[in-house]
């Protein structure tokens, strides 16, 4: 039984690990793209509405995702939508950071710390919650 029980956990740490690692290699991937594009600030125009999935037995939560507009130096006006999500509804006419791509101004990207922050919390939660439910298995009365 306990041997079910590791097999179960050790799936859990690969998916978890392969989760972050894409995560990390898609914000890395972004970061180097954006590196040498023109930033602005953008005028968030609404929103769309998202779920987020639910997965791990969570329950689904409603998140929104700002659309924007901005002017590149020629005066062209420019519209997107972030991938960044909110908890409560962004408010129009707030404004929030952008990359464009000056060869392309349709392809942008909202810039935002928080995913980075939010992985720097996640990697280390991952890890204690892994170790301790090693742990907790082995301590685990299997009749």
């Amino acid at each position: 039984m306990k041997i079910v029980l590791y097999i179960i956990w050790a799936l859990f740490v690969a998916g978890a690990v392969f989760s972050i690692v894409r995560v990390m290699r898609k914000a890395k991937r972004q970061e180097e793209l954006t590196a040498g594009w023109p930033r602005v600030q953008a005028t968030v125009t609404g929103s769309v509405a998202g779920w987020t999935s639910g997965a791990g037995g969570s329950s689904r939560n409603r998140r929104f995702y700002p659309t924007y507009q901005f002017t590149d130096p020629h005066g062209t006006l420019f519209a997107g939508e972030s991938e960044v999500s909110f908890a409560s509804q962004p408010v129009p006419g707030s404004l929030v950071e952008v990359a464009y791509n000056p060869a392309a101004p349709n392809q942008s990207f909202q810039i935002s710390s928080q995913s980075k922050a939010v992985l720097g919390c996640l990697i280390p939660f991952f890890a204690v919650f892994s170790v301790a439910l090693f742990f907790f298995i082995g301590a685990f009365p299997v009749g």
